[in-house]
């Protein structure tokens, strides 16, 4: 990891336009949450089929964000993205419990990759407005995250819907490109 840490680092040191994958299963809330980050308005929200691509200005880094719809007969080409990607925003609706397994054995696939290996995580906890919603470190054992030492990792509570956590979240990818970038 150490080595692996070193070499992206150099190969991408200063670089100032980053590659972040939205990935999540279909439904979780990926364009919601993304719409809420970029000022969109939420009433034109529609279901991503294939991928869309969003850039945003953040302290002097152009994000590019892939939104990559979550359909079962897309996933199978979530691991196209994966090259280059600086960091990883997973999306998981914490309220519907009869998916969650289904999204940790995706995401568990993710995590395995090798070009993906020492790529942020986080996790958005979404729908947390819902009442039957996972907490944050629920939703982190459920995923199996607390054993992952191949990258950061870190569960964010958010509501797609209404904008909460979401910012919170992206400080926590931006202080993380900027460890890698600095």
């Amino acid at each position: 990891m150490e080595l692996l840490s070193i070499f992206r680092k150099f190969s991408t040191s200063k670089r100032e336009e980053t590659k972040i994958l939205l990935l999540g299963l279909e439904s979780a809330g990926k364009s919601s949450c993304l719409a809420f980050l970029c000022n969109e308005e939420l009433a034109k929200i529609v279901p991503t089929r294939g991928f869309i691509i969003k850039s945003l200005l953040h302290d002097g880094y152009r994000l590019n964000i892939w939104d990559v719809g979550g359909q079962r007969s897309l996933r199978p080409y979530w691991i196209n993205c994966i090259t280059r990607a600086d960091a990883l925003i997973y999306v998981v609706d914490s309220a519907d419990r009869d998916r969650h397994k289904e999204a940790a054995n995706e995401l568990s696939q993710l995590l395995a990759e090798q070009r993906f290996i020492g790529v942020p995580l986080l996790v958005f906890a979404n729908k947390q407005d819902l009442l039957n919603a996972l907490s944050a470190a629920e939703l982190l054992e459920v995923l199996e995250l607390s054993s992952v030492v191949d990258r950061s990792v870190f569960v964010q509570p958010c509501s797609g819907k209404f904008g909460d956590g979401t910012n919170d979240g992206m400080e926590w990818i931006m202080d993380q490109l900027k460890q890698w970038y600095d």
